[in-house]
């Protein structure tokens, strides 16, 4: 090799050096999370933020599974439980947006041949609604769950077996008049998205995946356990019985039913997480333009307050105010309302952070579920937003 391309070389791999060196270290973010593994006793925990649709900084830290040294990468998925509700929200408002459903579409209206057996208030309850937890679709209960149970053994695809849980669920009375109160209910997020198939004529799992999943290019992206049967190609998630940790290897047991699936069963990397974030605080500024800004503005739009709930379970709302699978909240640390939401199924937790007014969103996951784990993300969110928030020059 002649002198001059030698040097030639030389220059493009220092400057490449100088240029990806300080990069790694201005985005990693696992000194900051590394004690709260401990703290909390949180098996892994990953988080990043984003700013102008860029993701500043990110990090993965701790394991797969707890009490074995498999160490969680940047690109691991992690389980968004209710996280999925907003995108839930998002494909009806494709589909709304294409003249197939409209907002104030009624149940009985989507499946008008159970009309004559379906509760009479029921009947009257809108997409929007259910959508906002609006409907008088009472909260999770012992019924409901055994509901749930009796409609997985049944034959049939995905949106014949939502269909019939419907059928069945449908007979039974509201908990309240429809949009006079709030009650979070994963049933009306099931009717929700068994009215997005009978107008889409595929099911959720197919039309989230891709419609929502695929254009964004969220690679990473999958429904149900995060990692696959037989392996530990993911941060299991964790459950904790008389002080002990046990994970839970995907299966019957890995995850809620995928039956509820517009509820809560999507799973992603912690970096497609920052995306779908950071894509929602744009409202339309930044493509892919799944639906026009000002329907993205409506998604983002709260229906409803929420009554105060000291004691609700991690993952569900505690107060504030409801949109279309989104919450807003305002803390002490932050100068305005945000959105918000978490999501869980016990065995894994995912919060999501986004100011649509200043184009910022930070997402928090782990693998593992509970009070403890709570507290150290609103602790951790607290500090990622002192540090990373302020617009810089």
């Amino acid at each position: 090799m002649s002198v001059p391309r030698l040097m030639f070389v030389v220059l493009v791999m220092s400057t490449l050096f100088i240029a990806l060196v300080p990069a790694k270290a201005q985005t990693s973010l696992d000194t900051m999370l590394n004690p709260y593994l401990f703290r909390y006793d949180l098996p892994a925990l990953a988080a990043a933020v984003v700013r102008n649709g860029k993701i500043i900084s990110a990090g993965a830290v701790g394991t797969r599974r707890a009490g074995v040294r498999i160490p969680v990468t940047i690109n691991d998925r992690f389980h968004l439980g209710s996280d999925t509700k907003a995108m839930t929200a998002l494909l009806a408002a494709m589909l709304v947006e294409e003249g197939k459903l409209r907002w104030d579409t009624t149940v009985s209206e989507a499946f008008p041949e159970l009309k004559d057996s379906m509760d009479e208030r029921l009947r009257r309850v809108t997409l929007v609604q259910l959508l906002s937890h609006t409907g008088g679709v009472p909260t999770d209960n012992e019924e409901m769950v055994k509901v749930y149970g009796e409609a997985v053994v049944q034959d049939g695809n995905l949106d014949e077996m939502r269909y019939r849980l419907v059928r069945e669920w449908s007979k039974r009375p509201l908990a309240f008049e429809p949009g006079t109160s709030f009650a979070y209910a994963n049933m009306g997020y099931v009717i929700a998205g068994s009215m997005i198939e009978q107008a889409g004529k595929k099911t959720w799992d197919e039309m989230i995946t891709e419609r929502v999943f695929a254009p964004l290019k969220l690679r990473t992206a999958g429904l149900g356990p995060q990692a696959l049967l037989g392996r530990t190609d993911a941060p299991l998630g964790h459950s904790v019985t008389d002080g002990k940790t046990k994970a839970m290897l995907a299966g019957p047991n890995g995850d809620v039913p995928v039956l509820i699936g517009p509820a809560g069963i999507a799973h992603m990397s912690i970096l497609d997480f920052a995306h779908w974030a950071g894509w929602n605080a744009g409202e339309g500024k930044r493509g892919p333009a799944l639906v026009k800004p000002e329907t993205m503005r409506k998604l983002h739009a709260p229906v409803i307050s929420m009554p105060e709930k000291k004691d609700a379970a991690p993952g569900t709302p505690s107060g504030g105010k409801y949109a279309l699978g989104w919450g807003e909240v305002t803390v002490d640390w932050a100068p305005g309302p945000m959105l918000f939401h978490g999501g869980s199924n016990t065995m894994n937790l995912a919060h999501i952070w986004v100011d649509t007014k200043r184009d910022f969103a930070m997402v928090i996951t782990a693998n593992i579920g509970g009070q403890k784990a709570n507290q150290a993300f609103f602790a951790l969110a607290k500090e990622l937003h002192a540090k990373f928030a302020k617009r810089r020059r």
